[in-house]
């Protein structure tokens, strides 16, 4: 019998951004790869995530590798990214992740999913700066969660709680989670597949393994590669970002801010009935 196959598939989250073993990242997906089977017997894993990966980016470069490989469990945590981008269209979105999960799912993997809080306030962003952003990863949570339970997927809502307000689950960009955040997605992750019989391995300790950054390494850090990544966004995302902060303080000052949320939700409805719902999968 061949070992358990696990790959995982999204951007610098699952990449391991944030919890760094020498040279390299390590993440949530690589603690979880140890807990799946038994130390004698371990499971193959397999990372094909990125940094600055889309949900184009899975669905076009990722998802052929990863069906190639045929793996019993797949995880597909992305979305993020997207809401940084002019692009940003939920209605791509739905398309994208509803093909990357039919194609796992009709090959008989069992497939993971995350919702994930919204960027803007884990920045601390001022508000009319971060509720266009909140709004853009609102949207992408509830597709994935629409999808997680059409596709039947093994779903993880990360988008909240105790953890997102722990300062020391995150590391210094603010973005990505530290060793104790990356141990904790892992920890709960574990808990699921174990409650559904996938995983049969350890759970993974919960306890960091090396010391968190000192404070100098961590403003190190933000004064160099962290300004970088923050300055490939906003080129980016910045002048449309700003007319959704105009947006935002008209609406505000008339009253009417309910209209950009009720807006959105009427896309998100609209991008998920798009989909064909004529054939559904076939979940033996």
């Amino acid at each position: 019998m061949r070992p358990l196959r696990f790959v995982t598939l999204g951007d610098s989250l699952t990449e391991g951004v944030g919890d760094p073993v020498g040279d390299s990242w390590r993440g949530w997906a690589a603690l979880l790869a140890e807990g799946l089977a038994p130390v004698e017997a371990p499971a193959e894993f397999t990372n094909l995530s990125f940094s600055g990966a889309q949900t184009r980016d899975v669905l076009e470069r990722q998802t052929p590798d990863a069906l190639d490989l045929d793996p019993d469990v797949v995880s597909v945590v992305i979305g993020v990214n997207d809401t940084l981008r002019y692009t940003f269209d939920i209605h791509a979105v739905a398309a994208r992740l509803d093909k990357v999960y039919a194609a796992f799912r009709a090959q008989g993997a069992v497939l993971l999913t995350a919702c994930l809080p919204d960027p803007g306030s884990m920045l601390r962003l001022p508000g009319a700066l971060a509720r266009p952003l909140a709004r853009r990863q609102r949207a992408v949570n509830a597709v994935v969660h629409a999808l997680s339970e059409r596709y039947g997927a093994v779903h993880l809502h990360a988008e909240g709680g105790d953890w997102i307000t722990d300062r020391s689950m995150w590391s210094a960009d603010r973005l990505h989670p530290g060793e104790r955040g990356h141990r904790q997605l892992a920890l709960r992750f574990h808990a699921l597949l174990a409650e559904g019989g996938v995983a049969t391995g350890s759970a993974p300790a919960a306890e960091p393994e090396f010391p968190p950054p000192t404070r100098s390494a961590s403003l190190w850090w933000l004064a160099t590669a962290g300004t970088g990544w923050v300055a490939r966004r906003c080129t980016d995302l910045l002048p449309q970002l700003l007319t959704l902060a105009a947006a935002e303080v008209r609406h505000k000052a008339r009253g009417t801010s309910a209209r950009l949320d009720l807006s959105a939700s009427h896309a998100v409805a609209s991008a998920l009935a798009a989909l064909s719902v004529a054939e559904q999968p076939d979940m033996a």
